[in-house]
């Protein structure tokens, strides 16, 4: 994506990039001002191309904080070397992570600016007077603002969901629910002015549009517990398509560039990928030859691969795995056991797929039950979207032993606590 983001990072990631809850201490003082960004079509189309960039590169972006956080919460990744002191932090949990954490800080306030940038887009649509530049706009900026408040509410209890001075928090089912809404104006939107392949040709490769928003409006549906919407969206995504961010030398991949390349930040904890070893992965699970480089440990650690093998490896928004993850546990959670079970089947047969994960295993043939099936969906969970930063949220949802994760939630940042007078108390753990 480097040729884009050269033309667009000089406008877009030049103004309101620090636009949060807390606009004081996150926005850049020397960059150009808002008017100078949103005053015509090529700076609105320059701000979203810059969301992907913003989103996923460098160490301070979510493509590297969702999972160190997750990861290391969730017991997937363990930390090489004790200097790393934030991500040590979080792999002790407990008290030793407080509102200073480095990691967990850059996660809040990277997915406030990207929040912050799609609302500059969102509220001056009206600049543009082409119908589906309009459209193509509308759904970019939704679909980075819903990856941003949804994203938030899988790390803290509480989260912001407005662009203002003293944000209000409102509890994170009501911002995953407020995500989809998000999603589905985009959706309809689309639906109706199709976005143009002149406006496409403009943009950073990788995002599909429509695929993406039924992806999100299911991933956030399962999470706030409606499993009627999320079985419907998951259902609509195609199985071969793919949407992901994309990186070269100079928009380096953030998990190879960080800690894959240099083996000194962290790996893979063990090939049991976080679970315990009653849910372990199958010795004959094909997915641990993909996400590991070797099954043998190399000194002790055991090198990780997946989509972090080189500085250009591109990283999957979702997978198509996720999706038939989602069916089979919103039927499992309604008591449609058969269609929870066909899902299930989906995974554990597949021998590959458009990113070439499959685990290749003989169907289920455990007990029809709910909860039997519901332990097998997340030790798949685990396993297909290893590394994928849905692990801690997983492992709460699934009502596992809090044993199983250093921390339940994040503590808030210090630098929203001493910004935000509506900041709620730190959760004990």
């Amino acid at each position: 994506m480097k040729n884009i983001f050269k033309k667009s990072f000089v406008l877009a990631s030049l103004a309101m990039m620090g636009l949060s809850s807390c606009q004081k201490e996150y926005l850049n003082p020397s960059t150009a001002s808002e008017t100078q960004v949103v005053s015509d079509v090529d700076g609105l189309v320059a701000l979203a191309n810059n969301l992907p960039l913003r989103y996923s590169v460098g160490r301070q972006s979510p493509g590297y904080t969702v999972i160190a956080v997750s990861g290391l919460c969730a017991k997937e990744l363990t930390v090489l070397n004790a200097g790393n002191l934030d991500e040590d932090q979080l792999q002790r949990g407990g008290l030793g992570v407080d509102g200073t954490n480095a990691v967990s800080r850059n996660l809040w306030a990277q997915l406030n600016i990207v929040k912050g940038n799609s609302d500059l887009i969102l509220n001056n649509l009206n600049k543009v007077a082409d119908p589906g530049f309009k459209s193509g706009l509308q759904a970019y900026a939704s679909i980075y603002r819903a990856l941003a408040i949804g994203t938030m509410a899988q790390f803290w209890e509480q989260v912001t969901v407005e662009t203002a001075t003293n944000a209000k928090f409102v509890a994170r089912a009501d911002a995953f629910r407020q995500a989809i809404t998000l999603l589905e104006s985009a959706q309809t939107t689309i639906a109706s002015t199709p976005i143009p392949a002149t406006f496409n040709a403009r943009m950073v490769t990788g995002l599909d549009v429509p695929n993406t928003i039924n992806a999100l409006i299911a991933r956030y549906a399962l999470f706030a517990g409606d499993n009627a919407k999320a079985l419907a969206a998951a259902s609509k995504v195609t199985a071969s398509a793919k949407s992901f961010w994309s990186f070269d030398d100079v928009t380096r991949n953030p998990i190879w560039d960080v800690a894959f390349g240099n083996v000194n930040v962290f790996q893979p904890l063990s090939l049991n990928m976080g679970l315990p070893a009653d849910l372990a992965p199958a010795t004959a699970d094909k997915r641990i030859d993909f996400f590991f480089n070797s099954r043998t440990a190399t000194n002790g650690v055991f090198r990780g691969k997946g989509f972090f093998t080189s500085n250009s490896s591109q990283v999957p928004i979702y997978v198509p795995g996720e999706m038939s993850l989602i069916i089979a546990e919103a039927n499992a959670r309604t008591n449609n056991l058969d269609a929870a079970v066909t899902a299930l089947n989906s995974v554990l047969t597949k021998k590959t797929d458009s990113w070439g994960i499959g685990a290749d295993l003989p169907a289920y043939t455990g007990a029809k039950t709910s909860d039997a099936i519901l332990n097998e969906i997340y030790r798949n969970r685990r396993i297909e979207l290893f590394m994928s930063g849905m692990a801690l949220e997983d492992n709460r949802r699934f009502g596992r032993p809090a044993t199983e994760r250093s921390r339940t939630f994040m503590p808030y940042p210090t630098i929203e606590r001493n910004n935000n007078t509506n900041i709620p108390a730190d959760p004990a753990n």
